[in-house]
């Protein structure tokens, strides 16, 4: 039995797998005004955040792209309490969003105090996939 080949020095790696979807699909929200139509829109709060959706209008941007907004105020503690809560967000929606997101709608995440810092990460990933669940569920 042969032991196996090593690379050759200067070959490129396979690249016949295609690159994940994810980055493709989700876009950051940075416009106040953005932000202000998903506060006047549907919303579940949990234990370790809030979260605002709302479903954009056809002409608004992409229909294809799943827009996420971030945000902690300052009762969430000091700079550093809030950017450690607003990385936790961000982690949580790369991991949730591809699978449970919709396509032309508008997510915003909120961190709550003394919650999305400290929160256990696993219980902060069902937060966001109950919320989103109630929020995407049959209408009543």
């Amino acid at each position: 039995m042969k032991p196996p080949e090593a690379p050759v020095v200067g070959t490129m790696p396979d690249t016949t797998r295609e690159p994940p979807a994810v980055s493709a699909c989700l876009m950051t929200m940075t416009k106040r005004a953005d932000f202000l139509r998903a506060a006047k829109a549907m919303h579940k709060a949990t234990k370790g955040l809030i979260l605002q959706a709302r479903k954009r209008k056809p002409d608004e941007t992409d229909p294809d792209l799943i827009r996420i907004g971030y945000t902690c105020s300052k009762k969430v503690g000091n700079a550093v309490k809030r950017n450690r809560a607003k990385r936790r967000l961000r982690a949580i929606v790369r991991e949730v969003m591809p699978e449970l997101g919709h396509a032309g709608w508008d997510y915003v995440l909120i961190g709550r105090a003394g919650a999305t810092a400290d929160r256990n990460y696993i219980d902060l990933v069902n937060d966001l996939k109950n919320a989103l669940t109630i929020i995407h569920g049959p209408a009543k």
